[in-house]
């Protein structure tokens, strides 16, 4: 990878994604529940949307930041038809290590928060790692 300027990833940096929830974002849909809500899984994915949008712009030429960690409150239920807003701020930078602080929300309403953790790595070295035979 290569060396990353000391101020390309600084806490602060923010970003949202949002979400107007269809019957394929369900609990029922993704198997995590046999309601017809918003699922923890879309919730987790939509939250992590927004940490990579947060920090994407800055990443060094021919990097990526894959997920680690994941501590995600869901909160409050979300019936099909309305739209969440995840927000990411960067926390703090730790050498590689990018730990975000997330909210869900839905109007003033906090469906999820939480924390996530990304780290940056090689994006082609990562991937010709994972396509290794077992």
């Amino acid at each position: 990878m290569q060396e990353q300027p000391e101020t390309a990833l600084t806490p602060g940096l923010t970003a949202r994604v949002e979400l107007t929830v269809t019957a394929g974002d369900t609990a029922e849909a993704l198997g995590s529940g046999d309601v017809p809500v918003l699922g923890t899984p879309r919730v987790l994915a939509l939250a992590e949307a927004a940490t990579v949008a947060a920090v994407a712009p800055r990443l060094p030429e021919g990097s990526t930041s894959v997920g680690t960690r994941v501590e995600l409150d869901h909160l409050a239920a979300t019936g099909v038809g309305r739209t969440v807003v995840a927000q990411a701020r960067l926390s703090a930078v730790d050498g590689r290590r990018l730990h975000f602080e997330v909210r869900v929300s839905d109007g003033d309403d906090t469906v999820a928060e939480g924390r996530v953790e990304r780290v940056l790595v090689d994006r082609r070295r990562f991937v010709q790692r994972a396509a290794r035979p077992s």
